[in-house]
């Protein structure tokens, strides 16, 4: 039986572990025991905002009889190692996006949970957001009708400060590429999680705003879908102030274009009304207020408790976690090579 407060636990204190931590911290059936980090005053900075215990050492961490659920929250490259420490713990695991930086780490990780008979949950939490679910339902029902053409632009802006932060920040062995793989990966799994399964891809890419980068700042891919729809996907961190991430969907019946999480135009040859603004709930990193940034990643969490308490796949398991994985490495592969990469 499932007891009634799920104990948590939190692996990297950094950027985003705070924002998992006030979200877990507002959720009933939920507590955060524990944190951990390499920088023990970090870790103790967190653990004292939510009353927790502080850790630098991970795995006397994961003995804590009363830790059920452990979110990673570390370099992308350390995604799959972390995680299945935990797993092998008998922990039910959450990993941040990436699911790590290569699809056998990624496997390797989802084996890991499916032997210890624990759930594993990938982070993707915008297709929670209320307007994406909107035009998921709305997809489903071929109010779109036929779709023919989709895409994925992230237009940000990261300042060299940025990849100077941490010497992880911009290398392929930890964060695993650059632009797409780290900003734009959101919006690379809501374009396949709507227009369906990538059949292939042809990229370019190039770094043009930063320095002492291995990594790409800009990418543009061509996209065919097994549907044989066409696309693009754009990853940017070199625009300058940084303005908008945009999902374009075009249908033979209807388009629908997400702008800043938010629903810009919702046109449908049947006149049915999309969501309204107020109701899309939605934030984005950079023009949204921190006291809300959390919102999406509460309702992911809450899933996991719910796919924990029912004993169910979360509905972003390793399966579905390794799927934007797969169309990144394939753009990075083609922009490498200069030819097309197939996927299915």
């Amino acid at each position: 039986m499932t007891k009634d407060t799920l104990g948590f636990a939190i692996v990297g204190c950094g950027v985003i572990g705070p924002q998992h931590a006030v979200a877990i911290s507002e959720m009933p059936g939920a507590r955060l025991v524990a944190v951990c980090d390499v920088a023990a005053d970090r870790a103790q900075a967190l653990a004292d905002r939510h009353g927790a215990a502080a850790y630098t050492d991970y795995a006397a961490m994961l003995l804590r009889p009363d830790l059920d659920v452990v979110v990673v929250a570390t370099p992308g490259g350390l995604h799959a190692q972390m995680g299945m420490s935990a797993a092998r713990a008998g922990k039910h695991v959450i990993v941040e996006k990436p699911m790590d930086v290569s699809l056998a780490k990624a496997d390797a990780l989802a084996g890991a949970c499916a032997e210890a008979g624990v759930k594993l949950c990938v982070i993707s939490q915008h297709r929670f957001d209320p307007v994406v679910e909107a035009l998921r339902r709305a997809v489903a029902d071929n109010q779109l009708g036929t779709l023919n053409f989709g895409a994925a632009h992230t237009k940000w802006w990261r300042a060299q400060e940025y990849y100077d932060s941490a010497d992880w920040r911009g290398t392929w062995a930890l964060d695993g590429g650059g632009a797409l793989i780290n900003q734009s990966i959101h919006y690379v799994d809501l374009l396949q999680y709507i227009m369906g399964p990538v059949a292939e891809v042809s990229a370019y890419a190039a770094t043009r705003a930063h320095v002492r980068l291995e990594v790409e700042d800009v990418v543009v891919a061509a996209v065919k879908f097994k549907s044989g729809a066409l696309g693009l996907i754009e990853g940017n961190t070199a625009a300058y102030p940084g303005l908008v991430t945009r999902l374009d969907i075009y249908g033979s019946d209807g388009a629908v274009v997400i702008e800043n999480d938010a629903v810009k135009e919702w046109q449908l040859r049947s006149g049915a009304a999309g969501p309204a603004a107020a109701d899309s709930g939605t934030t984005i990193a950079g023009t949204s207020s921190a006291n809300i940034w959390h919102i999406p990643h509460r309702r992911q969490i809450q899933d996991m408790i719910d796919a924990i308490r029912e004993d169910r796949p979360p509905r972003v398991d390793g399966a579905e976690g390794r799927k934007p994985l797969e169309i990144v490495l394939a753009v990075y592969e083609s922009a490498r090579t200069g030819r097309p990469v197939r996927l299915v």
